[in-house]
Order: C-alpha cells, then structure tokens, then sequence
C-alpha cells in the first residue's frame, strides 16, 4: 500500500502538466518568498514522463532490495533526513541553482539507508551496493552528469545530499537505540 501511494502521488501531480510542476517546484526565489511547501513538494514532481517513469522505477526497484531492512517509520525518517539534507544543500552550498525537480535524491537516500543496514547484517550483498552506491556518486560529481538518465539536466549533487541524508537517519536510529 506505501508503494503505490508513493508511485500514485507523482502520476496524480504529473497530471497538472507543467503548471502544477512550476508551482510546486525547488524554486529559489520562491522559497525565499516564504513558500515553504516547495521543501517538500519539489521531491514529488517531474519534467516528464520520462523523468517520472525513471524515478518510479528506481522506487520499484529500491523497494524490492530494502523494503524489508526497516519498519515504515524508520523509512519516513529516512525520507525525511533525505529531503532536509537535499533543500538544506541546494539552499546553502549550491545558491546558483535556481530550481529543482524530482524524486532521484530520496531514492539516493533509501538506497544509501537500504544498502547499508543491509551490509551490517551477518549474511547479505549490502556491502556489495553501499561500494556501487559510492562509485556511482563519486562518477557523478566528477562528470556533473548522470550514469542512469541521460538527456536531462539532472541534479547530480541531489543525490549525494540524499545519500548522506539516508546515512544520517540510520545513525540517528543507532544512536537512539544506545543508552548515552
């Protein structure tokens, strides 16, 4: 049931065409006009079909691999440390970026939480795409493209806020399970 409210809210949004993805939209001057909704919302639209049916497959995909690695509400904080860590990076160390779109930084930050609670357990391939992960990051940031979507402008430092937004929320668990 979480996984097609997570696929329906983006096909209902991408319904509005580009109007509702202009609203909705990582806008800077937008966000520091006070419209606050864009933090959230900007993860939930796309520039297209295209774009939309990459990021719903990446969902797919990530959920098959880790949907079982922790109970929804450590996902919803995943989720949440990720788009913090996303708007808080964009915002502050990249100012010249003037807008954004898009779920492929969240999915960083589950892959990133996925992968790794995976690796620390006794038996698994965790390790295995925690290294794919840092590959596919470090590529990305050297080449400013993507290694998964070509022929879009895509955000490439939105998936390594994400990723280290996902490794924040699994050490705020660890930490929260240890007695200070």
């Amino acid at each position: 049931m979480a996984l097609l409210a997570c696929l329906a809210l983006p096909c209902v949004l991408q319904l509005g065409g580009p109007a509702v993805t202009a609203a909705l939209r990582f806008d800077r001057v937008g966000i520091g006009r006070g419209e606050w909704w864009r933090l959230l919302s900007a993860h939930w639209v796309h520039l297209g079909a295209w774009h939309l049916l990459a990021n719903c497959a990446g969902l797919c995909l990530l959920w098959i691999l880790y949907a079982r690695e922790l109970r929804p509400a450590q996902w919803l904080l995943v989720a949440g440390c990720a788009t913090a860590a996303i708007d808080a990076g964009l915002w502050w160390l990249d100012p010249q970026l003037q807008w954004y779109v898009g779920l492929s930084g969240l999915l960083h930050g589950a892959w990133a939480a996925g992968a790794l609670r995976q690796a620390l357990r006794p038996v698994g391939l965790g390790w295995v795409m925690v290294v794919l992960l840092a590959l596919k990051l470090l590529l990305e940031q050297r080449s400013g493209a993507s290694l998964v979507v070509t022929g879009l402008p895509v955000v490439t430092v939105a998936h390594l806020y994400g990723a280290f937004g996902g490794l924040a929320a699994l050490a705020a668990l660890a930490l929260a399970r240890k007695p200070l």
